[in-house]
């Protein structure tokens, strides 16, 4: 990305309004996105204590440790799951993240094999199978270890599947396996889940997988089997649905784990946000020891580092989009909690400026994030779009921010069940899926329901998961990918359900034993 005048921009904004912050005081009470846990008086430069759980000592952490890579930062599977939605965008802003089109293109649907993203979201799955391989080949594991590694391994090969389609399957190092088809990746995929499963146990530890992740992981899996058991080009109600299996696999957790909804939605995703007792999955991120989320320097734009007196400068990357920002109600607590929006000061309440702002910005130097966007590009107003603020932020934090990030937490479990038994049923008012919901909806104190469409589940599940890499997921499952939105015209093609092999892997494989999908 060219982040022009970025220097000049902060050595002017430090010294019309940084010079007169006093870092003794608190932040401003209407500041959103911060966590209150925030302690200015800190002497390591603002920091609160990291209070990251201990990881096991217990040779797995290579492997446990590419959860890190491409999960919660730019340029891979995070990014190529979120910018392709209805929840974020990057947009053009003159001459700032243009990047060649690549992410413009994303949020358009006009995807391209050599866009970096792909290849990132590629090579950052499959350097989790290969550490998996490695260790199971490796031997000197007992069971529980081989059983968690084989769970971990199909986590990755999930997210193959579901974002690549066809891919290869290697169980073992320096392999090389023939292509093969979605359903047959999600059939293994299955069976790798469930064979592991009596060896797990129920705790093993700290970010560790054990039998209520296997199960949460198989609730998911079985949601979305009718989509992953398709035949190319993957024509929506061509595939097996599995719903009563992932309301089996949702009540095992449900009826024998310790989880539960924690009381205050914002505690689940903060930088102390461990052993949450929401979470069943999750990676272990910190500042120190486990970097690769950057959230803050992802989507804050250049003067907001004097809001949280950040150690470098943000690069004003990502929002939301003003109809998924609208589509929560202001009384829903994940309003607030999931964005920053509105006008923005330093640690003393005093406005942020945006020295080379837009003419044309009727808020003028004074940072404001608006709702509304004014263009996808060239032009994006460099302080339009409400950010990304659901995983909050530390002040003083560098780089690397402490939350664990949520792979699987109970409220998938809930939601998956409620789902599944609407669909079982034909029923989106079931009384057990209304239930299921409204405890949801409840714990944000937002509004229960008396009956729900399939449409308006589709918008909780996104106001619950925002931010979570969860969305494309859904809206292909429920046959609104091809809708259009905000800067995105509608389509219907469905091979645009998986993405393009990226052109890079093709060719690294001189065999010619990876091809790209057809309509690619």
């Amino acid at each position: 990305m060219k982040l022009l005048n970025r220097l000049l921009l902060i050595l002017i904004a430090s010294s019309l309004v940084y010079s007169c912050a006093d870092l003794d005081e608190n932040l401003n009470g209407g500041l959103t996105g911060v966590t209150e846990e925030s302690d200015v008086n800190n002497p390591d430069f603002g920091k609160t204590p990291n209070v990251n759980g201990n990881i096991p000592n217990d040779g797995l952490s290579p492997a446990y440790a590419e959860l890190l890579n491409g999960t919660a930062n730019h340029g891979g599977y995070f990014s190529i799951t979120e910018v392709s939605t209805d929840e974020a965008v990057i947009t053009q802003k003159g001459g700032d993240w243009f990047d060649g089109g690549i992410w413009l293109n994303m949020h358009r649907h006009d995807f391209r094999s050599t866009n970096p993203g792909l290849n990132g979201a590629w090579t950052q799955s499959y350097g989790g199978v290969n550490q998996c391989n490695t260790l199971l080949a490796g031997g000197n594991l007992d069971a529980n270890q081989t059983a968690q590694l084989r769970v971990l391994r199909a986590y990755f090969y999930w997210r193959l599947m579901d974002t690549f389609g066809r891919i290869k399957i290697v169980t073992a190092p320096n392999q090389n396996s023939p292509q093969v088809d979605r359903p047959e990746v999600y059939q293994f995929v299955i069976d790798e889940i469930t064979a592991a499963i009596p060896d797990l146990g129920t705790d093993n530890g700290y970010s560790r997988i054990n039998e209520f992740t296997a199960y949460a992981m198989l609730a998911k899996l079985y949601l979305n089997a009718e989509v992953y058991t398709r035949p190319y080009p993957y024509t929506p109600g061509t595939g097996t649905p599995a719903w009563q299996d992932a309301i089996d696999a949702a009540d095992y957790v449900i009826n024998n784990g310790s989880y539960d909804l924690h009381s205050d939605f914002s505690e689940v995703f903060d930088p102390a946000n461990v052993d949450n007792v929401e979470h069943i999955f999750i990676v272990p991120f910190d500042e120190s020891t486990g970097a690769g989320m950057n959230f803050a320097q992802m989507t804050l734009h250049y003067p907001s580092q004097l809001t949280f007196d950040l150690q470098n400068q943000p690069w004003n990357g990502y929002s939301t989009l003003e109809e998924f920002y609208n589509s929560f109600d202001d009384n829903d607590d994940r309003k607030e909690a999931s964005f920053i929006a509105g006008a923005q000061t330093d640690l003393n309440g005093n406005p942020i400026l945006d020295v080379a702002f837009d003419k044309a910005d009727p808020d003028g130097a004074p940072i404001n994030y608006t709702p509304a966007i004014n263009e996808l590009a060239p032009n994006g107003s460099r302080q339009a779009g409400a950010r990304l603020g659901k995983f909050s932020f530390k002040i003083g934090q560098g780089n690397e921010m402490d939350n664990d990030y949520t792979i699987l937490r109970y409220a998938d479990v809930l939601m998956a069940k409620a789902e599944a038994t609407a669909r079982l049923n034909n029923n989106w008012s079931d009384p057990t899926t209304l239930a299921l919901v409204n405890q949801i909806r409840t714990r944000a104190n937002a509004s229960t329901y008396s009956s729900l469409t399939e449409g308006e589940f589709l918008a909780e599940l996104g106001r619950e998961f925002f931010q979570e890499s969860k969305r494309r997921m859904d809206l292909i499952r429920f046959d609104a990918w091809g809708n259009s939105w905000w800067e995105k015209d509608g389509h219907s093609d469905s091979y645009k359900n998986v993405m393009p092999i990226p052109l890079d892997q093709i060719n690294a494989t001189t065999d010619g034993s990876l091809t790209q999908h057809a309509d690619y």
